[in-house]
């Protein structure tokens, strides 16, 4: 199972993000390589916890939150492509 490759130009790498809704606060913690835990303060109602998990992957990762997908967004263990250039 591949975590990152390239593409062209382009890279995509996948993570792993286990994502607590109704946090105190949003942040990102790295547990292992590709290993993580999302804190985010909404609550998964419309979206909003995925959106705001996308904020906080794109600032760490440095790209554009257009640039982040996830897979599985009604779980809360997330398969996540962060596609860079």
């Amino acid at each position: 199972f591949e975590t990152f490759g390239w593409f062209g130009n382009s890279y995509t790498m996948k993570i792993f993000v286990k994502v607590k809704p109704g946090a105190s606060e949003d942040k990102l913690e790295k547990i292992s390589e590709n290993d993580y835990l999302g804190f985010v303060r909404d609550l998964p109602v419309n979206g909003k916890a995925n959106i705001n998990l996308k904020k906080l992957i794109a600032r760490e990762f440095g790209v554009s939150s257009k640039d982040i997908v996830i897979n599985n967004p009604t779980s809360r263990k997330k398969i996540i492509e962060v596609q860079g250039k």
